[in-house]
């Protein structure tokens, strides 16, 4: 019998799938209930500053374009990966159920990755809409269609579901035969696919692919749109076009800050210095639900047609009801 042979049976006495994990996230930080609530209002306002936004986004036709079709997935997304998390951590470290099956803790990381994936990757596409907005603004509605933003949106949702699928997948070919101790506030890729005690260089090597498919490449390509930007509102010769312009890139730009600075700062202070794990936890997870809590405050709040249509929609309420109470006079 060759070694390579024996090294196989082996493997497949000692491969462990085990049937639970437990999350380790938040322990041993005092006054942890306070973040909780904190949670709890954050996700609040996110469920509803989102769904209101998705809301207005549906009811007001001006808003059927396809600018609005990218704020509309934004929103979305925001919505979704909020739930996805929010709830179940509150449920982990609130209640204290700490130990979460295997196949449930697999379909949590696929959620909350999938569509944390997915914000950046939609600011990237509004990134693409501002560019041609302002780089070519004679030629804007002829690009920039609802079939061509749709298309770009489709893509995206199916492109990202397919990589983070198989970099979930890749879980399975794991063994677990030491801890099982998550050191994490939910199932997070790297703390989960590091306890294995078999080859774990394939599921490393997918770790970095995705971290630059995912947030290297939209950022570097953000950038180069806006120093493009940048280039043509400097050969805008008026003022007021040049800051008109300039104006319609701020709550994107917003935005990116938003979500880009807190994890490019994280993992830059995780390479060069150390971090205490409960900083990089609560770091972590602000990092995950901020950004949709905010979203939709700096759309309701810079942007003139989404301010304009929510006035149109609560006069139109406001006429209807007055209407019937008008009847019964």
């Amino acid at each position: 019998m060759g070694h390579e042979h024996q090294a196989a049976i082996i493997f497949n006495a000692t491969f462990v799938r085990p049937a639970k994990f437990y999350l380790n996230g938040f322990s041993n930080i005092p006054h942890v209930k306070y973040y909780y609530v904190f949670l709890c209002f954050v996700y609040a306002v996110t469920v509803l500053g989102n769904g209101f936004l998705i809301s207005v986004i549906y009811l007001v036709k001006a808003l059927h374009t396809p600018k609005y079709m990218i704020v509309f997935n934004l929103a979305l997304t925001d919505l979704c990966e909020s739930t996805a998390l929010i709830p179940k951590l509150l449920d982990t470290f609130l209640f204290d159920r700490k130990y979460i099956v295997y196949e449930a803790c697999v379909s949590y990381m696929f959620f909350v990755l999938f569509f944390a994936t997915m914000q950046s990757w939609t600011l990237l596409t509004m990134a693409y809409d501002r560019f041609v907005a302002i780089c070519f603004p004679l030629r804007y509605h002829a690009i920039v269609t609802k079939p061509a933003i749709a298309a770009i949106l489709v893509f995206t949702w199916g492109f990202l579901v397919s990589l983070v699928a198989f970099c979930v997948s890749l879980i399975d070919r794991l063994s677990f035969c030491r801890s099982l101790v998550i050191n994490s506030f939910f199932c997070d890729h790297a703390p989960t696919y590091k306890l294995a005690c078999n080859d774990t260089s394939l599921n490393n090597i997918m770790a970095y692919v995705v971290f630059v498919l995912v947030l290297c490449i939209p950022l570097i390509l953000i950038v180069i749109t806006y120093i493009c930007i940048a280039t043509a509102l400097i050969r805008i010769a008026s003022g007021e076009e040049r800051v008109k312009a300039l104006k319609t890139c701020t709550s994107h730009l917003i935005l990116v800050a938003i979500f880009f600075l807190p994890i490019v700062s994280t993992n830059i202070a995780s390479v060069a210095t150390y971090i205490h794990p409960n900083a990089r936890i609560i770091n972590s997870s602000l990092t995950h639900t901020i950004p949709a809590l905010l979203n939709p405050i700096v759309y309701s709040l810079k942007t003139e047609e989404v301010l304009s249509s929510i006035k149109k929609l609560y006069k139109r309420n406001r006429l209807s009801n007055t209407a019937p109470s008008k009847q019964l006079m």
